[in-house]
């Protein structure tokens, strides 16, 4: 039987930056993040960029298939790495507590355009 790696422990900080910073201030700390993460010559998170960057983010003891997974759930066009968009969106994803304010303020915004 192989024996499994502990999964980190992940604390969600995005509901409470956007609380604070709001919609623009979030971007722009996402877009922050992405630039940390990026290879620099390639402008995209590669899976050599994130392996030597992600502690910046306190992305420690991840092992390499962990690494890959979480490259291979953001690359929506299949090239793997990560832009910039790929990144924001995948941040979103992995933020439940924002995905579900995203759906709460989507339902509110369309039934205020039904009762215009």
């Amino acid at each position: 039987m192989a024996s499994q790696s502990p999964q980190p422990h992940f604390h969600d900080y995005l509901p409470f930056m956007a609380n604070k910073l709001g919609g623009d201030g979030l971007i722009d700390e996402l877009c922050n993040g992405f630039n940390l993460l990026k290879d620099s010559n390639k402008g995209v998170i590669t899976f050599e960029s994130l392996k030597r960057n992600a502690s910046l983010l306190g992305l420690h003891g991840l092992s390499d298939e962990d690494l890959r997974s979480m490259l291979s759930q953001g690359d929506f066009d299949g090239d793997g790495a990560l832009n910039q968009l790929e990144f924001c969106v995948l941040m979103f994803r992995l933020s439940p507590e924002l995905m579900e304010g995203s759906k709460l303020w989507l339902e509110e915004v369309l039934r205020q355009e039904r009762q215009d």
